[in-house]
């Protein structure tokens, strides 16, 4: 190809693999105006004009509009200063993408109601800081004004999703944000608190939780598959009662089994469960171990031997 070869508008189409249509639209543009015209009044294009047109291509492909297309031919941008710019709209469109596809995913795999999935929508979408006003809500409804010693509770219990996040910390947040935003699971978590609060108000220095007491003692019976009637949990609960008395300052009787009972009757309730097995997901944490099987376990062998 040599510098004074000059293609008609046809010539131009097969070399570029675009449509005579396209090449006459940007010809019209001002983008890859003709270099000249055949004695029959034909356009003429040089070989500039293929190049011109490669990168309109290219840039088109990646979705440049015309106008930025124009400003890059005339130099009064810099490719680099294009890509960059279209590189951040790309990474914005790919965020909202993989957000809707989890609200989708999250449709389907719950069988949502169209109420259900307007609340995933609006809740995918939140800024970073609706998110945090929305976490922030939530966390002050269950331990605003309880305890100072509640602030490192509330602080492992912070979800924090990354800037480009995984599309499973897409849809756990989601997943999350909805308990967050519902009322009725603030008040569990603020009772679940207040009751542990209730219980070690004569204890000075760190806390021991009593579902952390619980799950101790019982992860052995449960991995040996120990019944909850069986006279060997029998053991384990005048154990575990026990060392609540001691936690507690109470004496070890029907009324402290009856409070204990309460207790983890109310934070078994599976939406807590939920809650960090989704907040582990969105911070990219290691899954928690469940404990379901051991409150579950330990509330029935504490009915079986009541009396005991």
């Amino acid at each position: 190809m040599d510098g004074d070869t000059l293609y008609s508008i046809g010539e131009l189409a097969r070399r570029t693999r675009l449509t005579v249509k396209a090449i006459r639209f940007y010809s019209d543009c001002g983008i890859v105006p003709p270099t000249g015209r055949s004695p029959a009044g034909h356009r003429l294009y040089d070989t500039g004009a293929v190049a011109r047109l490669d990168l309109v291509r290219t840039l088109r492909d990646l979705g440049v509009d015309l106008p930025t297309i124009r400003r890059v031919l005339d130099r009064e941008t810099t490719l680099t200063q294009v890509a960059a710019a279209h590189a951040e709209a790309l990474a914005t469109q790919i965020r909202v993408l993989r957000l809707r596809r989890a609200v989708a995913t999250a449709v389907v795999r719950r069988g949502s109601t169209p109420e259900e999935m307007d609340l995933m929508h609006r809740l995918a979408r939140l800024s970073e800081d609706e998110r945090r006003r929305l976490v922030d809500g939530f966390l002050d409804a269950a331990f605003g004004g309880l305890d100072a010693d509640l602030t490192g509770i509330r602080r492992t219990m912070t979800p924090e999703l990354p800037d480009d996040p995984e599309d499973e910390q897409v849809e756990a947040w989601i997943e999350l944000a909805g308990l967050a935003a519902d009322p009725e699971f603030g008040a569990l978590m603020r009772r679940v608190a207040e009751l542990h609060l209730a219980d070690h108000a004569r204890v000075d220095g760190p806390r021991p939780d009593a579902v952390a007491i619980v799950r101790d003692h019982v992860a052995p019976a449960l991995a040996a598959g120990v019944g909850s009637a069986s006279p060997q949990a029998g053991a384990i609960v005048a154990a575990v009662t026990a060392r609540y008395a001691g936690l507690a300052g109470r004496p070890d009787d029907t009324a402290l089994r009856r409070r204990l009972l309460t207790l983890l009757e109310t934070a078994n309730d599976p939406r807590r469960e939920s809650y960090f097995r989704l907040l582990a997901v969105v911070n990219g944490w290691p899954p928690p171990d469940p404990l379901t099987p051991a409150l579950t376990w330990f509330a029935d062998a504490l009915r079986a031997h009541r009396d005991q």
